[in-house]
């Protein structure tokens, strides 16, 4: 038996929703800001037709950009990269069309973000690769490299 109460299909379905755009899982949370996040953000919110999952996104990083609320952007756009709803060439993109509406000093520390992510992900990508090298060396099977010499 648990102590914990049965979990409510609009914070099951916010929590799912939640899991879907950040690309993370998404465990319960305490407190009602919480919990109005996921049972109504989430779990209504996002999940009403009309709106892409690609265009939630989009309006969101617009809306951040010109409140100057960038601090949001670093969950936001990770997440629509990892979700593969935007790329480095359009986050860049986007930046360039955002100094001609939010302003210039705003681009410009938006374009600090932007190319701070994009430096992560594409380390993380490196590391990754160099690992996967790595293990294949270690495993007896060729690389291409050493493939490719050999014949």
């Amino acid at each position: 038996m648990t102590d914990q109460p049965e979990m409510s299909e609009a914070r099951a379905k916010g929590l799912e929703k939640m899991t879907e755009v950040y690309g993370w899982e998404m465990s319960d949370g305490p407190g009602d800001f919480f919990g109005y996040t996921v049972d109504h953000l989430f779990a209504e919110i996002w999940n009403r037709p009309g709106l892409s999952n690609r265009d939630r996104p989009l309006l969101l990083v617009g809306l951040c950009i010109g409140s100057g609320q960038e601090d949001v952007l670093d969950i936001q756009l990770p997440a629509a990269m990892g979700n593969g709803e935007l790329d480095d060439e359009q986050l860049r993109e986007i930046v360039i069309f955002m100094a001609h509406y939010a302003g210039w000093p705003r681009a410009a520390r938006l374009n600090n973000q932007v190319e701070a992510i994009i430096g992560r992900r594409n380390k993380a990508a490196a590391k990754a690769a160099a690992a996967a090298t790595m293990s294949c060396a270690g495993s007896g099977s060729p690389t291409a490299s050493q493939a490719l010499t050999s014949s």
